[in-house]
């Protein structure tokens, strides 16, 4: 009855409602979404704006009230899926890290690529030596300010630019030093291209840490790359299985098994717990999805 009573305009907002994408520059994408629009629908708008055609390597991300992560299922309707009250706020992001970036056909893929592994950069999630890290931050700053001129970068000048959680003056200056000698005339596209090609050749490439306990309760971090399996305590990579050699992931509660057979057909179970039951559906799922991408 109160449903008639109400104007067409009122009606009309129960069914779209707003959604805000966070693109991977921090730009925003905003659109109305129609409240029977499926996942696939945001995905294609979001991807029509950025003039994206290499798609696949991408998914959109969104967090709930309870701060468990969750890729959005393009097969759903993005009303089902969401846990709280719109408007609705979500990120673009590299979910499939492509195992060859400098292979990209399109400039905009191998420039979003790039933002993204900048990104984990500063988040902490590509771990490296201080020497590879000084390379990375110096192909940065060539693709965003250019040529070192020194009318224009000051002493001091890389340090304006946030490239890690946390670095030293050291490093500073050797980022420095590698821009102002070593990268003199490159473009910023062939910067970013050799900022991939640097970055794909680190062991956390493609890394997105999801925390976790082994059986003797310390804490790890697994995770799922363009090449495999991985588990990492502190800074350290502890186990890597290729894809090839993972015979079955499966999740009970908080708990999580990898089933694989390693050389000379050696059968191995690891066995690991995750916070929460949706965190390790969460990560069953994330693996599930990069093994079949990737096999």
């Amino acid at each position: 009855m109160l449903s008639r009573l109400m104007s067409g305009s009122d009606r009309s907002l129960d069914r779209e409602f707003n959604c805000t994408v966070r693109l991977l520059d921090d730009s925003e994408y905003t659109c109305t979404v129609q409240r029977d629009a499926k996942g696939q629908w945001l995905f294609e708008q979001v991807c029509q704006h950025l003039n994206l055609l290499e798609k696949d390597y991408f998914g959109i991300r969104f967090v709930d009230p309870e701060k468990q992560r969750h890729w959005l299922e393009f097969s759903k309707t993005i009303a089902k899926q969401m846990r709280s009250q719109p408007p609705y706020t979500m990120c673009l992001r590299v979910k499939f890290y492509p195992p060859d970036p400098a292979a990209l056909k399109e400039e905009i893929t191998r420039y979003l690529v790039f933002l993204q592994i900048k990104r984990d950069l500063y988040h902490g999630r590509l771990l490296c030596k201080s020497s590879d890290a000084a390379t990375l931050a110096a192909f940065i700053l060539q693709a965003e300010i250019g040529d070192y001129d020194p009318g224009k970068h000051p002493e001091g000048y890389s340090s304006k630019f946030q490239f890690f959680p946390k670095h030293s003056e050291r490093l500073e200056r050797r980022i420095a030093e590698i821009h102002k000698s070593e990268l003199t005339g490159q473009s910023p596209e062939t910067a970013e291209l050799n900022f991939l090609r640097k970055a794909q050749t680190l062991e956390t490439y493609g890394v997105d840490p999801h925390p976790c306990k082994d059986v003797s309760g310390n804490a790890a971090f697994l995770a799922f790359t363009p090449f495999g399996f991985v588990v990492l305590q502190g800074n350290r990579r502890i186990h890597f299985l290729k894809w090839n050699e993972v015979t079955k992931l499966k999740f009970e509660g908080k708990t999580f098994h990898i089933y694989a057979t390693h050389q000379e057909d050696q059968k191995i179970i690891l066995t690991y717990f995750a916070p929460t039951p949706e965190a390790c559906k969460h990560l069953w799922k994330c693996g599930v999805e990069n093994q079949a991408f990737y096999q």
